[in-house]
């Protein structure tokens, strides 16, 4: 079988240019070569409709059987899916055609054929199934554009905060403390020590925040819940804005500014991954009734409403609920309350009894925190946690040492307080949720390649 990197196949191609599908119209009416894979065949009479994806598209390549040799006609006959090929031709405007082309294929080189059992077949699979095979799944249409909004996505953060001169600064993976409680902690051996998985990096953030004024963090953190909702992957990415002199109604203002630009650069650059996303859909999603994404996404307009926590609880109780004023916002709450609304709304100020041991207690209401959720509509629920930190220093070991944490994990954050304290704040917006959001997804497990789960290590 002839290999990748062998000298003799490298031979055998003509000097022709290489054309990645998702630049095609450059090349209308020239000929070239595409290197990829075999997405699916079909053939009629003297024709083989050859699906071809290289990574960046998928195009059909139509081949006469006039136009290449026998032998050549009977081997794209019998290419199993997944055989990794090179394809020759001419580029044709073709309106009928998904990428708008089509290439008249007049030439073909087979790479590495691919074993006839491929396990993804056009049937139905169970997640299970799929989820055992996403290396596989990936290179399906809809996992294609999920993880291209994902990148969009991605890329649309670190602009925000880049262009409104936030500086980047990573922070550790390995902690000697909690940040979002001690129940969740992933504990490790560090030589001896014990160190946990970063919960979060915005302890980090606020050292760096008082040494460069605007700072934020994007990467992993961990949770070792024992969750097994469609909100929650024990392995997942969040992006930490902190910013000195930054109080409640400036986190909402840089939240609010975020989420709506996210939203905009996705509806601008990505409409065909929404769209496909849209098409390619189980009963179970259908039956959730979603707006199409692009109708949903263009909705998210400033401003956003911002609803006192005590209003929220009358709303839900209103809705039939039971929660008592005092508890925190379930799952199920956060669903029956962004139902209503088309856009993501703010419910701030949560007792201080429901919130970590850094968030500020509300001057105006003690009971309450200077503290703020972002819910995201049509029952997605949070999607970005904040507010305002507390900054004065014997009220932080207070509160350190009524959630009986260790006071020496915390000496050096403590410090932060004792040499130049500001009023301070940021928020934590997490990846996965959000692009769950915005595809309209029905679990976040999707929305990363490789998703780790309370019951998942692999692949």
């Amino acid at each position: 079988m002839t290999t990748p990197h062998s000298p003799a196949l490298m031979q055998q191609l003509p000097d022709l240019p290489v054309a990645y599908i998702s630049n095609i119209a450059e090349f209308d009416q020239k000929r070239v070569q595409i290197r990829g894979w075999l997405y699916n065949r079909r053939s009629k009479g003297k024709l083989h409709f050859l699906q071809v994806r290289d990574g960046s598209g998928i195009i059909q390549a139509v081949m006469f059987k006039g136009d290449v040799s026998e032998e050549t006609f009977a081997i794209a006959d019998h290419l199993t899916q997944e055989t990794s090929i090179i394809v020759t031709g001419t580029v044709k405007k073709d309106e009928r055609a998904a990428a708008g082309y089509e290439l008249s294929c007049d030439g073909l080189h087979v790479v590495a054929a691919a074993a006839a059992d491929y396990p993804i077949s056009p049937k139905e699979h169970g997640v299970a199934f799929l989820m055992d095979h996403r290396h596989l799944w990936l290179r399906s249409r809809r996992q294609h554009a999920i993880l291209k909004v994902r990148a969009r996505i991605v890329k649309s953060i670190r602009d925000f905060f880049d262009n409104g001169g936030y500086l980047l600064v990573d922070t550790p993976i390995f902690t000697p403390n909690a940040c979002e409680g001690t129940s969740t902690l992933f504990e490790t051996d560090y030589h001896g020590q014990k160190a946990y998985l970063s919960q979060s990096g915005q302890l980090y953030s606020e050292a760096t925040a008082m040494a460069f004024g605007k700072v934020y963090t994007f990467g992993p953190t961990f949770r070792a819940e024992k969750s097994k909702t469609r909100r929650h992957l024990t392995e997942f990415w969040m992006v930490e804005p902190e910013a000195a002199y930054l109080g409640l109604d400036g986190v909402m203002d840089l939240a609010e500014d975020l989420l709506c630009t996210i939203c905009a650069d996705v509806l601008r650059d990505c409409p065909t991954e929404l769209d496909t996303i849209d098409s390619i859909r189980s009963e179970a999603e259908e039956h959730r009734q979603l707006k199409p994404r692009r109708e949903a996404l263009a909705l998210v307009q400033k401003p956003f409403p911002r609803v006192d926590y005590g209003s929220a609880i009358a709303q839900l109780q209103s809705l039939g609920s039971d929660i008592p004023f005092g508890d925190d916002l379930g799952g199920d709450d956060e669903t029956i309350l962004t139902q209503k609304y088309d856009t993501p709304i703010f419910v701030t100020r949560y007792p201080a009894e429901v919130k970590a041991f850094y968030m500020k207690r509300d001057p105006g209401d003690p009971v309450r925190s200077l503290s703020v959720d972002c819910l995201a509509p049509e029952g997605y629920g949070e999607i970005i946690g904040g507010g305002q930190r507390e900054d004065d220093h014997d009220t932080l070991v207070a509160g350190i040492r009524k959630h009986d944490l260790p006071m020496s994990s915390f000496d050096w954050y403590l410090d932060l307080r004792k040499y130049g304290s500001v009023p301070h704040g940021g928020f934590g917006l997490g990846l996965e949720r959000t692009v769950a959001w915005v595809c309209g997804l029905p679990h976040v497990r999707e929305t990363i390649p490789f998703a780790r789960l309370m019951d998942r290590l692999r692949p």
